[in-house]
């Protein structure tokens, strides 16, 4: 395989990060996108030599073994699709498309031409995240009883989509990991304030099995930004905190002892857990090149990606209901 060889499709908000990390893994080839503005920026930024207005020319060259989609979610089907059956490896911004049935063809196209298919649930690679799952598994937070993650802030809007799909994937994809399962149920209820049926505020509500529960709350009408999960055990709870520079994760110790049949609880000492400085989106990259380069499964496969959108459809149900 060439060096370079690997094409990103979608250059805007977010693929210009995918061409930064790319460019600087030494494997980009070229960059595809219907914005001759956009395509001269990442020309100029990242002396790119080969550019393409339209993916289906792109998807004609051979010495394109691999694609990163990053163009709005409603194309994403279509394009993962296409790029498949060219014989490419995918990765794909979550989500890897917007209804159940063309998530489960992209996975029977990709298991049937031998190709990686790999969504990008990004908050799956942050040393945070990965800390706390090793922690969960060694027993130090004892058993999980409840997750909720807030990821809030005033910024970009969004016309094509909601919040709940803009926002919620990589929390979904955390907390479905973290309990190992499929939830038994989801509610969600929210409201849109600023174009009709787009929902600028959401709540999903998660039930597992043994009593786990988790919620969801996202909004982009925010006064700052916050990006919390919490996670609570019978011995431990755990913080993670992704817009703290220091400390992202720390673990709590608080008991609850039972004094004459009612509850006290007890504070105890909170302890900051070392992390590892890596980019998460570059930890994300890097494991999809190592996939293509060894024909190994991703992380966060089709298959992930498959339960994560159950779940995003389940809440946009309800959230219809609602209307």
């Amino acid at each position: 395989m060439n060096k370079e060889y690997l094409s990103v499709i979608g250059v805007g908000y977010w693929g210009k990060n995918l061409v930064r990390n790319f460019t600087e893994l030494g494997v980009l080839h070229s960059v595809c996108d219907p914005n001759s503005d956009l395509l001269k920026q990442c020309q100029a930024e990242y002396k790119i030599t080969k550019t393409y207005f339209d993916h289906k020319e792109l998807l004609l060259d051979p010495s394109v073994k691999a694609v990163a989609v990053a163009t709005p979610a409603v194309l994403h089907y279509e394009i993962a699709k296409a790029a498949l059956l060219a014989g490419k490896d995918v990765f794909v911004e979550k989500p890897l498309a917007l209804d159940v049935s063309q998530a489960q063809e992209l996975i029977r196209i990709a298991d049937e031409h031998k190709k990686i298919l790999m969504v990008d649930h990004i908050l799956q690679f942050h040393p945070a995240i990965i800390k706390l799952k090793e922690l969960i598994h060694k027993g130090d937070l004892g058993k999980l009883q409840y997750i909720y993650s807030n990821r809030l802030n005033i910024g970009k809007l969004r016309s094509e989509e909601n919040i709940l799909w803009s926002f919620a994937p990589h929390d979904i994809s955390v907390i479905l990991s973290l309990a190992e399962e499929q939830p038994k149920n989801v509610k969600a209820f929210g409201e849109y304030y600023l174009q009709e049926k787009v929902y600028d505020t959401t709540m999903t509500m998660m039930s597992f099995s043994n009593r786990l529960r988790a919620h969801i709350f996202v909004s982009w009408l925010h006064p700052f930004k916050e990006q919390k999960l919490v996670v609570v055990g019978d011995k431990k709870m755990a913080v993670f905190n992704d817009t703290q520079e220091e400390n992202k994760l720390i673990l709590y110790s608080h008991k609850v002892h039972w004094v004459h049949r009612v509850p006290v609880a007890s504070k105890g000492e909170f302890e900051a857990v070392p992390l590892e400085k890596k980019e998460p989106l570059k930890e994300a990259c890097v494991h999809f090149l190592e996939c293509v380069a060894n024909r190994t499964r991703p992380r966060t496969d089709g298959k992930e990606a498959l339960a994560v959108l159950k779940v995003l459809n389940q809440a946009q149900e309800e959230l219809d209901k609602g209307d």
